[in-house]
């Protein structure tokens, strides 16, 4: 539908540029100044070209939650087929005593397997309360943990690859609590193009209000570190078709295709996983 929006407006805007007299073009290369061809080369750069304003502050400053100071460390490890089973029953296993953990500033909010999208991948979403200080007092006393270092140890037996990224959450988002299942959860993760990060704030600032119907916005955020201008939405419904339809409604909403179709060319790549919450995971 994305596509027929885009397609629609193109289609639109073309007719709103000014002709040429027949044969214009030659006549224009013939008589053009070079005085002229700043002129039309600035009006064809504005065609395709796209402005970013200069900003005076920090994307974090002006688009995370002011009135916390929580960070997100978003975990995703590519596990060896045969290595799932035993690694989701090591992770029930020692994963809890982390989250329950008064002395460490730390809590699971999520943790799941990729049920459509990359196969055999867990998925872990950790919330330190106190930003990056509480990040460097939860790692320093896990490294003092022989249980979490034979933990680690054992874990690094059974991947194939694993990365991460630390994130903040957008101000305008929903932020992720514990929920009753069952559910299925939907993370769907853009890549933006750099520079556009401000801009897509600002219109999501507007488009979460059209998804908010069905108590299916989880949380919104956008990286800090590792893969940069990263943007993150998670979602939760009951099951495959709960998300159709719900996805398909919010484009009877007057203005959601409006949204929809200024934030896709800030866009270079997205991905959607479909997850499954393991037993211990707060977000059932």
């Amino acid at each position: 539908m994305a596509a027929r929006v885009l397609l629609r407006r193109s289609l639109a805007g073309a007719s709103a540029l000014p002709r040429l007299p027949p044969g214009g073009g030659l006549a224009l290369r013939g008589l053009a100044s070079s005085a002229s061809r700043p002129r039309e080369d600035s009006w064809l750069k504005s065609l395709f070209v796209r402005k970013v304003d200069p900003r005076k502050d920090a994307h974090s400053n002006l688009l995370a939650k002011r009135e916390t100071s929580s960070l997100y460390k978003l975990q995703i490890h590519n596990v060896k087929p045969e290595c799932l089973d035993a690694y989701n029953k090591l992770c029930q296993e020692v994963l809890p005593k982390i989250h329950e953990e008064k002395h460490y500033p730390c809590a699971l909010v999520g943790t799941w397997n990729t049920w459509y999208g990359e196969q055999d991948q867990a998925v872990h979403l950790w919330r330190y309360e106190g930003g990056y200080p509480a990040l460097n007092e939860v790692m320093s006393k896990l490294r003092q943990n022989k249980e979490f270092t034979e933990f680690r140890k054992e874990r690094g037996n059974m991947l194939l690859s694993r990365k991460n990224q630390l994130l903040l959450e957008f101000s305008f988002w929903n932020e992720p609590v514990p929920r009753e299942g069952p559910n299925i959860y939907e993370l769907r993760s853009y890549q933006l193009r750099p520079g556009t990060m401000i801009e897509w704030g600002n219109y999501w600032a507007r488009a979460i209000r059209f998804r908010q119907d069905n108590n299916e916005a989880v949380g919104g955020f956008f990286s800090q570190i590792g893969q940069l201008y990263m943007v993150h939405h998670l979602w939760a419904y009951k099951d495959l078709q709960t998300r159709e339809d719900i996805r398909n409604a919010a484009w009877n909403k007057p203005g959601w295709d409006e949204l929809v179709y200024y934030t896709v060319p800030l866009i270079q790549e997205m991905e959607s996983r479909i997850m499954i919450p393991l037993k211990i995971s707060p977000l059932q």
